[in-house]
């Protein structure tokens, strides 16, 4: 059918056909997004191949979009599971290592085959490079053609259906992850107080020095009848009712400074307001509250910062990120001024800048073209290696003098889908087209083989992560496709959850997977 001649076409109409697929429930099961790369698989069988540019297109924007998007929580992660998680991407590219080689050993496969085996089942293109330049042998590439078709389907069968084999709900795994999260970042409370300490009645919360001796933020005084948003002036007298935020334990703090807990409220003063304000304003982006002194300026109080679904309990050196939410006490006639710093337009929200995101993904290109030499070694990121560190640091990094690095959430997504459905398009035609020559030429064993190096190596590493580190299925989900140095994997969990675990779990393993694969392609073909 000459329609199907048209890239553009035929593009869309796997997509839409993957659509339609992915919504069928069996048993409360479903391929979602992940159904277009099977529907790819088809059309590919019968001769339809979108353009590898779409493909390429398709990757550069869902990993520098996953990258921005992990970016921030990357680096903190790291720091926190950065070992256990290197662990088991080492443990999975080790098994997969050591089954290689049994099967050169003992089923007397061409070890060049073998080691083209091993990077096609676990889809790693910079694997297959390194595994041409030091075989030197085309037997590499076809080991790459047989063991990556079931590379590309078995990642996303695995972790597709690992919750239910696991008998974990992803909900309940959420709210672990996001409680596991919260640990770190304790819950904000508000709490009145009587001054009733001899030593602090009389001096002001300036010389008391509140926020530095306890952690908390005075947001209120009332004096008699009379409440004020307080200042570095503001005087305590005996009797005064404060009122307090912040942190179980720093208002502990304040117990032992000011005097006892009080169930007395505090009334709103008719020039007295407490709002929610955005921060869209770029120019405060990376900027600390201490720099922007509103409380001195304004007579403004931030109580707290509520960041990614987290309260955060606000300091002097606290800095802003754009789309943060502020609490903020203040009197009625400042509250235009401080809306104006901060910005509080959440249009700017859904509003998308092109300009950085053509940049970062220009810096990622020529990063990943970046070569190290070791003698006879040598190493490059690559396209997906060198886009996903560059997007991970600007994602952190976030402002660079007027240019904003990360985006908004509504714009990731959006531009994360768009590249996912052309990758996965591309990748399912491309795989499909030698699918069944691959199988008649070369029979069922060397399949065999590959899916063994696929499937082994994961149940090994799930074994581990569940049942002696005891992770999150989340961050366990995208640690085995970070370690497969699997994108569609990753994709096919993306839909799985609004959490950014997966993301992180495979921003932080990948790289470290993609430099092992490459050193156990080196180490097999010299033993």
């Amino acid at each position: 059918m000459e329609l199907f001649t048209n890239s553009y076409f035929a593009l869309f109409l796997i997509i839409l056909v993957g659509f339609i697929i992915g919504r069928i429930q069996v048993k409360g099961i479903s391929l979602d997004v992940s159904a277009v790369i099977f529907v790819a698989l088809v059309f590919g069988h019968f001769g339809v191949i979108i353009p590898v540019d779409f493909q390429y297109l398709g990757l550069v924007l869902f990993i520098f979009t996953i990258g921005i998007q992990a970016g921030p929580g990357f680096f903190g992660s790291f720091k926190k599971n950065g070992r256990e998680l290197a662990i088991l991407a080492s443990l999975l590219i080790l098994s997969s290592s050591i089954i290689t080689y049994l099967v050169y050993y003992f089923a007397g496969i061409d070890k060049s085959l073998c080691i083209g085996l091993l990077t096609g089942a676990l889809t790693s293109t910079p694997g297959l490079a390194a595994a041409i330049d030091t075989t030197g042998s085309p037997l590499a590439s076809i080991g790459y053609g047989i063991g990556y078709p079931f590379g590309v389907i078995g990642v996303i069968l695995f972790v597709s259906f690992l919750p239910r084999f696991l008998r974990v709900n992803v909900k309940e795994a959420e709210a672990q992850y996001k409680k596991e999260v919260s640990a770190g970042f304790p819950e904000i409370l508000k709490k009145n107080f009587v001054v009733e300490n001899e030593n602090v009645v009389g001096k002001t919360i300036g010389e008391l020095r509140i926020r530095y001796m306890t952690k908390a933020v005075v947001s209120r005084v009332m004096h008699g009848d009379v409440a004020i948003t307080p200042s570095r002036e503001t005087i305590l007298h005996k009797g005064d009712i404060i009122k307090a935020v912040g942190t179980n334990e720093a208002l502990s703090r304040v117990r032992l400074l000011i005097g006892p807990e009080t169930e007395t409220e505090i009334p709103l003063s008719t020039q007295y307001d407490v709002r929610s304000v955005l921060v869209t304003n770029k120019e405060v982006v990376n900027k600390t509250l201490g720099q922007l002194n509103i409380l001195n300026t304004y007579n403004a109080t931030i109580t707290r910062i509520r960041r990614s679904g987290i309260d955060l309990s606000p300091s002097p050196s606290s800095k802003l990120q754009f789309g943060d939410k502020l609490i903020v006490a203040c009197n009625k006639e400042s509250v235009e001024q401080v809306n104006r710093i901060f910005g509080d337009d959440d249009r700017r929200l859904s509003d998308t800048d092109f300009l950085p995101i053509a940049t970062g993904i220009i810096l990622g290109i020529l990063v990943g073209k970046l070569s190290l030499n070791f003698g006879s070694f040598s190493f490059s990121l690559g396209l997906t290696g060198g886009i996903l560190l560059t997007a991970l640091i600007l994602g952190r990094t976030g402002k660079t003098g007027p240019v904003m690095w990360t985006m908004t959430g509504a714009a990731n997504q959006l531009l994360r889908q768009f590249g996912l459905l052309f990758f996965l398009a591309a990748v399912g035609t491309s795989a499909g087209s030698s699918l069944v020559s691959t199988f008649s030429q070369y029979g069922i064993e060397l399949f065999v083989y590959g899916i063994l190096i696929t499937l082994l190596p994961m149940i090994i590493t799930t074994v581990v992560a569940r049942y002696f580190l005891k992770m999150n299925l989340l961050t366990l989900l995208g640690t085995l496709t970070g370690s497969m140095t699997s994108t569609p994997g990753l994709a096919a969990i993306d839909g799985m959850t609004d959490t950014d675990a997966p993301s992180v779990a495979y921003a932080t393993v990948y790289p470290i997977a993609m430099v092992l694969l490459i050193v156990f392609v080196q180490v097999l073909s010299l033993i």
